[in-house]
């Protein structure tokens, strides 16, 4: 199994006045693809940071990143952008729907801003509307839905471009545990029935089980197992 995503001694740090706040120390970590790896640990130690980085939505302070064993520092512009568009689609917590347009209309929308035909945008997002079970909600706005709904609507957003890699930050953090559950199981078949890979930041231990590959975050480091200090938490 190949590595489609590779950190080497990624580092991120901040700069509040005088002072350098580091968040990531030399994080080594990689990502087979075809699997799904979760990223867990406590609030505040750098998931989303690392998640962003690996989306290419934020650049590493030191370090380099990997994408199909192609260093992105040493790419263009233009290559950077065209993997964010075309092989990674972003889950975030808080849905980032657009209110004034409906459940078909923020689906379009990343076929929209490469230029597709509206025709060709509207089949897609149909699809993709009735493969995460929303068919019947097409033409509703994301108030006028509940949170499992709109976080469907934001997976097919994200799965618009037959994205390789799905990056999930804590995807069911604002749901309840029933509609979480039904989330979970739908990145999970993605993952066994299209082969999407899946990179999900939680802080849910019995969600990281059911991955096929665990990373403990622990003071901007990562490991493949629990830390010492975090073993007993």
């Amino acid at each position: 199994m190949s590595n489609i995503i590779e950190c080497r001694n990624v580092e991120r740090s901040y700069t509040d006045g005088d002072r350098i706040l580091p968040i990531l120390r030399g994080i080594n970590l990689t990502v087979r693809e075809g699997e799904i790896l979760a990223i867990i640990g406590p609030s505040g130690v750098g998931k989303s940071t690392l998640l962003h980085i690996m989306g290419t939505l934020d650049r590493p302070t030191a370090g380099e990143v990997y994408f199909r064993g192609d260093a992105l520092n040493r790419m263009s512009r233009y290559a950077v952008n065209r993997i964010r568009n075309e092989e990674i689609g972003f889950v975030f917590q808080f849905y980032h729907l657009l209110p004034e347009f409906t459940a078909l209309e923020n689906v379009m929308m990343p076929g929209l801003a490469q230029g597709l035909t509206r025709g060709a945008c509207r089949e897609r997002a149909v699809e993709l509307l009735e493969k995460v079970g929303l068919h019947e909600r097409m033409t509703h706005k994301p108030g006028q839905l509940s949170g499992g709904e709109e976080q469907r609507v934001a997976i097919g957003r994200a799965l618009f471009n037959n994205p390789s890699v799905v990056l999930a930050d804590e995807p069911t953090g604002n749901l309840d545990e029933r509609t979480g559950a039904g989330i979970m199981e739908l990145l999970w078949n993605l993952n066994r029935d299209d082969g999407v890979t899946l990179v999900m930041v939680t802080h849910d231990i019995n969600l990281a089980d059911q991955a096929h590959r665990t990373a403990y975050l622990h003071e901007g480091q990562a490991y493949d197992k629990p830390p010492p200090a975090t073993a007993s938490a």
